[in-house]
């Protein structure tokens, strides 16, 4: 929302200032002030330094001292407000599942490469997959625990693509792409994830 400022809230430089807030889980708070200083700085600026600041319209021919409009933004606030818009709980097969829906662009951690067992070549390939994949985007590489537990494990980080490594990609060269958000899972060639998500990233 943008809140404009109460007379006894307004600093003595400014003769408006409007905030523009957004609703945390412990209320609305400041993303970013926007102050009217007025002719202020300028002002002090030629009292103390003798230089002249106005300036003259060449349409018109009046001379003025510039107003000056400032915005402030820090970016812990933005940050947070991302986080806390991303952050989602909802029941998938009768268990709880947090995911952090972040923008592709956004989530530190783009895929996260996944052998869904620990044996029969398939670490050996999946780290194949993950050496190319680096090269493009930020990558994990993740063999610890079930295929459900680090599918979850991605989903609380933001990861937005899991690739996975299993029986079928020995035999034909075709991974799982999984999407975060809509769980759904299209079969690839490992040679086309790249390029893939790539594109996705860019669009």
């Amino acid at each position: 929302i943008l809140r404009p400022h109460e007379a006894d809230e307004l600093s003595h430089y400014s003769s408006a200032t409007s905030d523009i807030e957004y609703l945390f889980p412990m209320g609305y708070s400041e993303l970013e002030g926007i102050a009217n200083r007025g002719d202020f700085d300028l002002t002090r600026h030629q009292e103390f330094s003798g230089q002249k600041m106005d300036y003259v319209d060449t349409a018109t021919g009046e001379r003025y001292i510039p107003h000056v409009i400032e915005p402030s933004a820090g970016a812990d606030r933005a940050t947070l407000a991302f986080l806390v818009d991303a952050y989602d709980e909802e029941e998938v097969e009768g268990r709880e599942r947090v995911v952090v829906r972040l923008h592709p662009r956004l989530a530190p951690v783009k895929a996260a490469v996944l052998p869904l067992v620990n044996k029969d070549g398939q670490p050996e390939r999946a780290r194949e997959i993950y050496e190319n994949l680096r090269k493009l985007m930020p990558t994990e590489f993740d063999t610890g625990g079930s295929i459900g537990k680090r599918y979850r494990r991605q989903d609380e980080i933001g990861t937005p693509w899991g690739v996975t490594v299993d029986h079928q990609t020995m035999e034909d060269g075709t991974v799982t792409l999984r999407d975060r958000d809509t769980l759904e899972q299209t079969r690839m060639p490992a040679g086309e994830v790249g390029p893939e998500l790539a594109a996705r990233l860019a669009a």
